[in-house]
């Protein structure tokens, strides 16, 4: 087998993909860059130094040598519990290559959260970066074999020596046959981020990073050989695996990592001193970036592009940072289970305030509750249906059945598609209000909050009245330099009266330091539901 062990052809599949026999994705994302003449090419940069492309091929193949020597096998899964660096990327891929299945995981979860996955998974082994305690604090309840990256290394069974992954690498041979495989055969997990509830394994197939790669970051996003790509969204959940790992690799690009939590005050500076072309956000930092470009006056002159996903992006944020650094945000909208995005805005075909239309290779419907098809501007449940599914959840039948609707999956989220053909996020399905027997998106009563000069970020979620009616209440994070008081909450309600329909507007106003969200930026609603006071 060559070492792509694809074609593209446009006329024969809604993807155009076709894979050959035994095909193993680690060719075209790691192997053939050395064979068309990119090894020294600079695949990744980082704090610590560049990789270069031969450089990455060679430390996979050590990485998918060391893991078979440890005793992992064909099939077993491996928990990765790793920061943005590029030791990340040489598990990942030498794991796939030697035929074991990576599973990238959360770093920011409890311990309690870290050992149900263990469980769940039956996980052969867990790789860390030193430094997460709560995934120290959940080893005791799993695998014999755990590994941190560097510093403190273990003894390990194969010597009886200490180690750790660097330790290892250095001891293993750079060669490595890629273990054949299937397009279609299970070849890593992603957990979901669990925004309502507890996380489930979506098992993603060989083909699905090539799927996105090549319909969304080539064919909307535009992304060639000569870009550097920055994306604060982390490795670790969907869509920064996407940005910041596969679709730099399918085009031979550069990218760059930022291996601490991301603030407005590091992302800016990454991109100063880095100059990447196309930088991938989350509504939240793009809302705290606005506040640092306040007083702060970083380069930006090399970005020609910039993205949003995770959450509806408000038009008031794609109007400011337009009026603030004259870029453009592209919104759009992805999920773990489609493993990145399926409907978004273009750079030439942009509407603030929707997701825009869907990507060409999928299809998007809208589900009225009689299971038909909604007409425009009717609101239902969305699903899609793609090349880059997930085959099913883990251990989950019956969650499985609910999502994975045959060909189409249930994206969960309540959607309109106006006349012209853009689709406009009304929230999460469970997330949807009924104020008096009328349906209320809570998306638009926030969309609405944000435009408050006052207001940095705002949540709303139904809450039983004194007589057990649900009505919308809001939680508000302020802009810095803004105080809260009784005045701001009256004034911020009546914004509301005066924009939405009488029935919209919050009956409480709840002010808060911050959101619960997943780790992809996606604000909890449920838990405010919950607990019906100020998280």
């Amino acid at each position: 087998m060559d070492l792509v062990g694809l074609t593209v052809d446009r006329s024969r599949s809604p993807s155009g993909l076709h894979f050959a026999p035994g095909f193993n994705v680690a060719g075209p994302f790691i192997d053939r860059h050395v064979a068309e003449g990119r090894g020294v090419k600079v695949a990744i940069r980082c704090a610590a130094g560049d990789v270069s492309y031969a450089e990455l091929a060679a430390q996979v193949n050590r990485c998918g040598n060391a893991l078979v020597r440890l005793g992992l096998a064909p099939g077993q899964r491996m928990l990765m519990v790793v920061k943005d660096c590029p030791e990340f990327f040489y598990l990942f891929w030498g794991a796939i290559k030697a035929g074991i299945v990576p599973v990238p995981l959360n770093a920011i979860l409890r311990a309690a959260d870290y050992r149900v996955i263990l469980e769940d998974s039956a996980a052969s082994a867990v790789i860390y970066s030193p430094g997460f305690a709560e995934v120290e604090a959940a080893l005791a309840a799993g695998p014999s074999l755990a590994l941190p990256v560097d510093a403190a290394p273990i003894a390990l069974p194969v010597d009886g020596a200490p180690h750790c992954l660097r330790t290892l690498l250095a001891a293993e041979p750079a060669e490595l046959a890629a273990r054949p495989a299937d397009a279609l055969a299970p070849c890593f997990w992603l957990y979901t981020s669990g925004s309502t509830g507890r996380p489930k394994g979506a098992v993603h197939r060989h083909r699905d990073m090539v799927v996105t790669s090549e319909l969304f970051g080539r064919g909307v996003l535009g992304i060639a050989e000569d870009e550097v790509i920055f994306s604060a969204a982390k490795l670790f959940f969907a869509y920064g695996l996407g940005n910041a790992m596969t679709f730099p690799l399918w085009a031979g690009a550069t990218t760059v990592l930022l291996d601490a939590r991301a603030t407005a005050k590091n992302t800016l500076e990454t991109i100063e001193r880095f100059r990447p072309t196309l930088y991938f956000g989350v509504p939240t930092l793009y809302a705290l970036q606005l506040q640092e470009l306040e007083r702060a006056r970083p380069d930006l002159s090399s970005l020609r592009l910039c993205v949003s996903a995770g959450e509806p992006l408000p038009a008031e944020i794609f109007r400011r940072w337009k009026e603030r650094t004259d870029l453009t945000i592209l919104d759009g909208l992805g999920s773990t289970e489609a493993l990145n995005t399926f409907i978004s805005n273009r750079s030439d075909d942009v509407r603030p305030g929707t997701s825009g239309r869907p990507v060409p290779g999928y299809q998007v419907r809208i589900v009225a509750p009689d299971g038909s098809e909604a007409p425009p501007n009717q609101p239902g449940r969305l699903q899609v249906k793609g090349d880059s599914t997930a085959v099913c959840y883990w251990n989950n039948p019956e969650k499985t059945t609910e999502t994975m609707q045959g060909d189409w999956l249930d994206t969960g989220d309540t959607y309109v598609r106006d006349d012209d053909g853009y689709y406009r996020h009304c929230g999460r399905s469970d997330d949807m209000l009924k104020v008096g027997g009328l349906w209320c998106s809570p998306i638009e009563i926030e969309s609405r909050l944000i435009d408050h000069p006052a207001v940095l970020e705002a949540a709303v979620a139904g809450i039983p009245d004194a007589s057990g009616n649900i009505k919308p209440e809001a939680w508000i994070v302020l802009r810095t330099g803004v105080s809260p008081s009784d005045q701001l909450a009256d004034a911020l309600m009546l914004h509301c009266k005066s924009h939405l329909a009488p029935y919209k507007f919050p009956r409480r106003v709840h002010f808060v330091a911050e959101l619960p969200k997943t780790a992809t930026g996606k604000i909890q609603r449920y838990l405010l539901r919950t607990r019906g006071e100020s998280p």
